[in-house]
């Protein structure tokens, strides 16, 4: 065998493996709409008559939902505009950022959809494990009316044991998540087989024309089976927001060579069911399967929206520490739980407040019906912003322009916006949840935004600059103690507060004085060797710009071990951190509104320490304190 047989074939399993992995993280979500989409149509709040030609509309839209907005535009498009490899609403801000250099105005516009996108997200991240595990534990009602009373205690349940798990990590039990859907979407399709079989007439809903057909029929009608057709869709931005994990090849395999035809079996074999059988439409995932697996099948079922969850889950932390890194929300305690998988991540504050959000849906909208009102206008906010931020990267990055760019686009638009105005009117089911706590989060967002510009702007008025203050101790230069004196600096060119502080009150100065500065750029990742830029000056002092990506961990004490080639020594024992402490203090008429500002100094007081973000030893830590009025 040759090596290059050899090197195929290596490669080729590999891409199998990671195909596998995939359909474990990626299509957990989109993979359990099958268990309450079709039955949303037919038996939701809004349900539509339960007639041939409906079923074959309806059919029809799930299909060219699927093709459209999944498989051309986020497959095939979407994935394509990536950041070195890495996706999501944060890669995609950066690269609109990116396009919208030199122009402010631009640049804030993208900024404020961003987060609205980010918040959304958020709101999505509370509702899929509601309904994803309530939809699957429902089926205990198929097998026996007795369970009813129990459907919701054991959702919770299930929900509690999901977030109680997440403080020890995803290592292994991740490893069951690929095999585990490959049976789940094997199922899919046999369940779809076994009912298309009786029925395979069912298929002529390919043709694009029932589709057509059924929403200029019966407008009012179709709106409202818009409204949850959108749920078949549900999941689609995992596949870009997982592509840094998986790369773009093993997710396209997996979705057209195994997910949409098990999907499209499974919805089809539905409408077979419900064609033979109209009283089928109050369930018709779990009564497609034959009474002998129906108790199997729930516990299958409640497995794989667990797994959807934990996508889902995870996704929320990983955004939550990419927004961090670029200034959008506050430092939080970011756990590693895995020595190997730098991705593998444990936010608590995050863990618990989805928790309760969650818990929050599952008490207060009891079945998976009431919810799905609560789901589609998030998915699909997320959506029509994926295609506007897209359509700028496109235009710009890719140098296609805005003509090109938006006639693409508009395409994808059209139907989400359709979408969207179908959930529009499901707002007062439900539908308000999501709008609520996506605008409760986008104003935490872009109050920490804000006041973070806020500060800086009153700190930099403050400042002194570094070369001129260095000249100036030329000529009166104070005690020099020994060791070395690390200070944070948030503006290369100007003296670090601390160090003036330090200098008014205990009048010394360090023999060796290193000012470091942290820079994050809209890439995932740095690579080591463009770590760090050294620069040595007058007076034993030199500067330290330490540059990340927003994927990457900032730890200041390593990058420092970098500066060795340089000639800085940085001896743990013989190393003093001098960290500034601001207390924040409101002002009416500021340029940020009075409310905002409580609500800023609030989510500053409970931001997480510079210490621990920035993984500095706390025991060589000076903390010295300022005021600044906002």
């Amino acid at each position: 065998m040759s090596l290059e047989t050899q090197n195929s074939e290596i490669s080729g399993k590999r891409l199998m493996a990671l195909s596998l992995a995939a359909l474990g993280v990626v299509y957990g979500d989109i993979g359990t709409s099958p268990l309450y989409a079709v039955k949303e149509v037919f038996a939701g709040n809004h349900p539509i008559p339960v007639t041939e030609a409906n079923i074959y509309g309806s059919l029809s839209l799930f299909f060219w939902a699927l093709i459209i907005v999944v498989s051309l535009k986020y497959v095939i498009f979407i994935m394509h505009a990536d950041n070195r490899g890495e996706g999501g609403i944060m890669a995609l801000i950066a690269l609109a950022l990116r396009e919208a250099q030199g122009r402010p105005t631009q640049a804030k516009v993208i900024v404020i959809i961003g987060i609205l996108g980010a918040a959304l997200f958020y709101g999505d991240g509370m509702v899929t494990p509601a309904i994803s595990v309530l939809s699957a534990v429902e089926g205990l009602e198929v097998v026996t009316p007795v369970m009813k009373p129990f459907v919701i205690p054991v959702a919770l349940a299930v929900l509690f044991g999901l977030f109680m798990i997440q403080s020890r990590g995803t290592a292994v039990v991740g490893a069951a998540f690929g095999p585990v859907m490959l049976l789940w979407f094997s199922v899919l399709a046999a369940l779809g087989l076994y009912n298309v079989i009786g029925n395979p007439v069912v298929f002529k809903a390919l043709n694009p024309v029932y589709g057509v057909e059924f929403l200029l029929s019966n407008p009012g009608l179709a709106l409202f089976a818009m409204g949850n057709v959108v749920l078949a869709v549900t999941g689609a931005e995992a596949l870009y927001a997982d592509m840094g994990h998986f790369g773009r090849k093993p997710i396209q395999r997996a979705w057209f060579l195994f997910v949409l035809p098990a999907l499209m079996l499974n919805y089809f074999g539905q409408g077979a069911l419900i064609i033979a059988n109209p009283a089928a439409a109050a369930n018709p995932f779990f009564l497609s399967a034959p009474s002998w697996a129906l108790v199997p099948l729930v516990a299958l079922a409640t497995l794989a929206t667990v797994i959807a969850s934990q996508a889902v889950i995870s996704g929320a932390f990983s955004v939550t520490r990419q927004a961090m890194q670029l200034n959008f929300v506050p430092r939080m305690e970011v756990r590693h739980t895995s020595h190997e998988q730098a991705g593998q991540i444990y936010l608590p504050a995050v863990n618990w407040g989805l928790m309760i959000g969650v818990m929050i849906l599952v008490l207060g909208f009891k079945s998976s019906n009431n919810l799905a009102a609560a789901y589609g206008i998030a998915v699909t906010g997320d959506m029509v912003i994926t295609s506007i931020l897209a359509t700028i990267v496109v235009a710009l990055g890719w140098g296609w322009g805005w003509w090109k760019a938006i006639a693409l686009f508009s395409v994808f638009l059209v139907v989400e916006l359709a979408f969207l105005f179908a959930n529009i009117l499901k707002i007062p089911d439900g539908g308000w949840f999501p709008l609520v706590a996506g605008l409760a989060i986008f104003t935490l967002m872009t109050t920490w935004k804000r006041g973070r510009q806020l500060v800086s702007e009153r700190l930099k008025g403050d400042q002194l600059e570094l070369l001129p203050f260095i000249d100036s101790l030329s000529m009166a230069m104070p005690v020099r103690v020994p060791g070395t004196a690390v200070f944070l600096n948030a503006d290369p060119s100007g003296v670090p507060h601390a160090l003036l502080h330090n200098l008014m009150h205990n009048k010394v100065l360090h023999e060796r004085v290193v000012l470091v500065s942290v820079q994050t750029f809209d890439v995932p990742y740095v690579p080591d060797i463009d770590r760090v830029e050294f620069r040595r000056l007058k007076e034993n002092f030199c500067t330290v710009m330490i540059q990340y990506g927003f994927m990457d961990e900032p730890d200041i004490p390593a990058a420092l071990a970098i500066c060795e080639k340089d000639g800085l020594d940085i001896s743990p024992l013989d190393t003093t951190y001098f960290l500034g402490r601001e207390t924040l203090i409101p002002r009416i008429n500021s340029e940020m509104a009075f409310w905002r500002e409580k609500i800023y100094i609030a989510m500053f007081r409970n931001a997480g320490s510079a210490t621990a973000y920035f993984k500095i030893p706390s025991n060589r830590v000076v903390e010295l304190g300022t005021q600044i009025v906002l």
